[in-house]
């Protein structure tokens, strides 16, 4: 499946993930190189590339199905996550009118 999707978007080189992605498997599967953003424990400190991933969680998060994993299969949440995001771009889009 991994593949597939590096073959649609040849342009991303670099994916970017939670500390919860920090496994031999994941690695192992990803198509491009992954960076592994981790949390700072002792205060606040921004971290590079950390507030990518925490932004886009929160973006996800707004759509009240995606607020917590209820679905039983992983099909189920990639199409929900895909449709929030879909959701999100035609948003955005929306706001500028063609010329």
């Amino acid at each position: 499946m991994f593949n597939k999707i590096a073959d649609r978007f040849p342009f991303i080189e670099k994916i970017c993930g939670d500390g919860g992605y920090q496994d031999q498997r994941v690695e192992e599967a990803s198509p491009r190189p992954m960076e592994i953003v981790k949390r700072n424990q002792a205060g606040f400190q921004v971290l590079p590339k950390r507030w990518i991933v925490e932004r886009t969680l929160a973006w996800l998060g707004i759509n009240r199905r995606l607020a917590k994993d209820f679905e039983r299969f992983s099909a189920t949440s990639l199409a929900f996550i895909q449709t929030a995001m879909i959701k999100l771009m035609t948003k955005r889009l929306a706001r500028y009118p063609l010329s």
